[in-house]
């Protein structure tokens, strides 16, 4: 069973060039616009950030101008010494060509106020990946994950033979082999500090390794009676020791384990079916989902209430497959980004945690998404209402699979349509389908700058698809023989590994 591995690079954005004839201008007094479509038609607009704060004058600008053009004022505006990237909005609609077709779609009048909400995008570009650097063999049996260290600097599999790999992501050769599980190892997680890796199996073993030598650390983690469904590791700003682990199981329970001390801390009980999945937020609470078809919130921060139920969250009229929340990307990097790759001390690495988490969640609560067997998907706020703020549908298929981009500005879900769908990340709004796979979409990943996704089908093959063009994916990288289970991008943006069947 092989692994792959396709390489881009990281670079930072050029600098764009100030077009004078097309370049919006500041006048105190409003043009009539009264035809938007006329040339030399005008809109008087007022930049805003997403928590509503005015920044700048009112500013008089042609109708057609595009993102390239605002960029450049609001960057003036600001008094960035580089050229900042942004996205734009209008109400809940991003602008992706020009205020035209913005105002159009919208059925807006061009006689008030234009309200423009700015968020920056990453200041870094990954490039898109071409082909196939290097095959991976050493599996003897199906790969089902592949992930990337929260610093991108290292890579670890697991699969149908048992065994947890290691591999250097220079040379593409493997590191460590590990030995210990008895049945398939069928999720995996890596700690935020990057220095611990979780693996489940059928059994319903946990097993934390060292990736710096291969060997366990501790004793496995026996409690659960059933098989692994999902891992996940408290975020690094709640505890920068990463010494707490949740589990969910087939057997109908989530666990909250230390790992230091190998023992299980606390058995939640609240599904009646096999709990599918298990996400650790940042805001106190554990998010678990059930074949029950509820999704239940627990307290996790440390207290009297740790361990307690905190609310039940009803809606899909079928089994729950999977969660995600907007904040995952900061989540499962902790303290490195774009601009930090080593940290000095624990207490460095949780106040840098700390100041990504805020910085991503901004003044919002976090946005947890659900997709079911029922084909649809529910976006909630669990912090503020038991009710969902968004039902998205359109799926004809089970959804399998969510990702955030790591900005919270997209959501994309993979589904047995073979169709991967991409919603607007903060009120679910429906953007594109994305078709050109010919069988079940397993997985999809984002690429560190939001940019780009690649999606992982039953066709065997990997298509990458770009924002700016979502009618069309970008390139298809074959290389897999048989059905491609497993997906991840580096959070550095320089490597995309795969992990299949073959």
């Amino acid at each position: 069973m092989t692994a792959e591995t396709f390489e881009s690079d990281a670079n930072k954005r050029p600098k764009l060039a100030i077009d004078p004839k097309s370049a919006p201008h500041f006048e105190k007094d409003r043009k009539s616009a009264t035809n938007p479509k006329e040339n030399g038609s005008s809109v008087i607009i007022q930049f805003r950030t997403m928590d509503g704060e005015s920044k700048g004058p009112k500013i008089d600008i042609p109708i057609e101008s595009k993102v390239e053009q605002l960029e450049q004022v609001l960057n003036k505006l600001l008094s960035n010494e580089e050229n900042v990237p942004f996205s734009f909005f209008v109400e809940e609609t991003e602008i992706t060509d020009s205020l035209t077709t913005t105002l159009d779609e919208l059925k807006l009048s061009t006689e008030a106020v234009l309200e423009i909400n700015y968020q920056p995008l990453a200041i870094f570009k990954v490039r898109p990946v071409t082909r196939c650097t290097s095959t991976l063999p050493g599996h003897t049996d199906a790969v089902l994950h592949v992930s990337y260290s929260p610093d991108g600097k290292q890579l670890a599999s697991g699969g149908g033979d048992a065994t947890v790999r290691f591999w250097d992501i220079h040379t593409c050769t493997p590191k460590y082999t590990c030995k210990g599980h008895k049945h398939h190892v069928l999720c995996t997680a890596w700690s935020p500090d990057g220095q611990k890796f979780a693996s489940g199996d059928k059994n319903g073993t946990i097993i934390i390794w060292n990736p710096k030598n291969g060997e366990i650390i501790g004793n496995p983690l026996n409690g659960h009676k059933k098989w692994i469904t999902s891992l996940s590791w408290e975020p690094m700003h709640k505890n920068s020791n990463c010494e707490r682990l949740a589990s969910s199981s087939k057997d109908c329970l989530s666990k909250i384990w230390n790992v230091r001390s190998g023992k299980c801390v606390v058995s939640l009980s609240g599904h009646s079916d096999s709990v599918e999945c298990v996400k650790w937020g940042g805001e106190g609470l554990l998010y678990s989902c059930s074949r029950d078809r509820k999704i239940l919130a627990w307290n996790v921060d440390e207290g009297t209430k740790f361990g307690t139920l905190f609310e039940s969250y009803l809606g899909h009229g079928h089994r729950i497959n999977t969660l995600a929340l907007n904040t995952e990307y900061v989540l499962r990097t902790g303290p490195f980004g774009y601009k930090t790759s080593h940290v000095e001390s624990p207490e460095d690495a949780k106040a840098k945690a700390l100041e990504r988490y805020n910085e991503m969640k901004g003044s919002g609560p976090e946005i947890l998404i659900s997709g079911s067997d029922d084909f649809t998907l529910f976006m909630w706020k669990p912090k503020r209402s038991k009710k969902p703020i968004a039902r998205l549908t359109g799926h004809q298929q089970p959804v399998n699979h969510i990702a955030f981009s790591p900005n919270g500005h997209r959501l994309a879900s993979a589904s047995f349509d073979k169709k991967v769908k991409v919603w607007d990340g903060k009120s679910g709004k429906f953007l594109a389908t994305l078709t050109g796979h010919v069988g079940a979409v397993y997985s999809v990943a984002w690429s560190a700058d939001s940019r780009m996704l690649v999606s992982a089908s039953k066709d065997s093959t990997v298509k990458l698809w770009e924002m700016v063009n979502l009618k069309k994916a970008t390139v298809t990288l074959p290389g897999h023989e048989d059905e491609v289970y497993a997906l991840d991008w580096s959070p550095n943006g320089e490597q995309l590994a795969s992990g299949s069947k073959d």
